[in-house]
């Protein structure tokens, strides 16, 4: 356990580190290291354990807001008692933290708004989803959907199913910031309002390049 000196330090370092979120080395570093919380890059309002704990993966140029919250453990509802005393050693009772080994995933491009909770039941929200203020996420939320509610259901899908397509050919959320900011001033058609025939010519154009 830290002391005392050892967390004001660990906080002073993150906050000096959180200046720049979207790219900083050593805050990703320090999360996936520490707490199993392993972020890409531009990705934002995930470095927090409290709210967003290990054992999470988040992909690239995600969105979250600061009051969402991610639950990858629930409390051990078939156990003789639901107390964390049964899996948090500092209670004395187990020697050792009792980890779940499979870890949430928020693929790339997910925006999560305010205070919506992913709950455990949830493992895997798809790349290009919106999850809305206030939802609970009790299961697998697809690719490019939009839920929201308690519990979360799919009101609609982003795009149709062909441009959801030429998006994943795309891999676009591999693009860093310099390349992202050609594509917008270049094709800026293509950035705001993509179209599956747009972004298969992009596809191919950046392939043969």
């Amino acid at each position: 356990m830290l002391s005392v000196a050892a967390r004001a330090m660990e906080r002073a370092r993150i906050w000096r580190w959180q200046r720049d979120p979207f790219t900083s080395q050593p805050l990703r570093r320090w999360f996936r290291e520490r707490h199993r919380v392993d972020v890409g890059l531009y990705s934002y309002g995930c470095f927090d354990q409290w709210r967003m704990p290990g054992p999470l993966v988040v992909g690239r140029y995600c969105s979250i807001a600061k009051t969402a919250r991610s639950a990858p453990i629930n409390h051990p509802i078939e156990a003789i008692t639901t107390h964390p005393a049964l899996y948090e050693r500092k209670f004395g009772v187990v020697d050792a933290d009792i980890h779940y080994e499979d870890p949430q995933v928020i693929e790339d491009d997910v925006w999560i708004g305010h205070h919506a909770i992913i709950l455990p039941g949830c493992r895997r929200i798809g790349r290009g989803s919106i999850i809305g203020a206030g939802a609970i996420v009790t299961r697998d939320v697809p690719r490019y959907a939009v839920v929201a509610g308690n519990p979360a259901r799919v009101l609609r899908e982003r795009f149709p199913r062909d441009v959801q397509a030429a998006l994943e050919q795309s891999r676009w959320w591999e693009l860093d910031l310099v390349a992202l900011r050609t594509l917008v001033r270049d094709n800026p058609a293509l950035a705001y309002h993509p179209t599956s025939g747009s972004l298969r010519a992009w596809t191919s154009m950046a392939a043969a390049a």
